[in-house]
């Protein structure tokens, strides 16, 4: 049976990629057991479908727009931390 920390793990995972059948099962049945965890799972999402949400208003404002430097200094830093 997968710990808290080892379930907290695969809720986070699980935003990024998708998890396998094994641990989809062993994660599953941690959440049918364990209400705290299954409540993080619950919060993460909330909070990925917010943020998504903020994303979509922020991008439909004329108002709030970076400039082209701004956007330049941040795809170099983004680059950075890829390679």
């Amino acid at each position: 049976m997968l710990t808290c920390k080892q379930a907290s793990q695969l809720l986070s995972q699980s935003l990024d990629r998708r998890l396998t059948r094994c641990e989809r099962f062993r994660l599953r049945f941690h959440l049918l057991l364990c209400k705290l965890c299954k409540r993080f799972g619950q919060q993460i999402v909330g909070l990925r479908n917010a943020i998504r949400q903020q994303v979509k208003l922020t991008e439909q404002n004329e108002e709030i727009k970076l400039s082209k430097d701004a956007v330049k200094r941040i795809t170099q830093a983004i680059n950075l931390i890829h390679h």
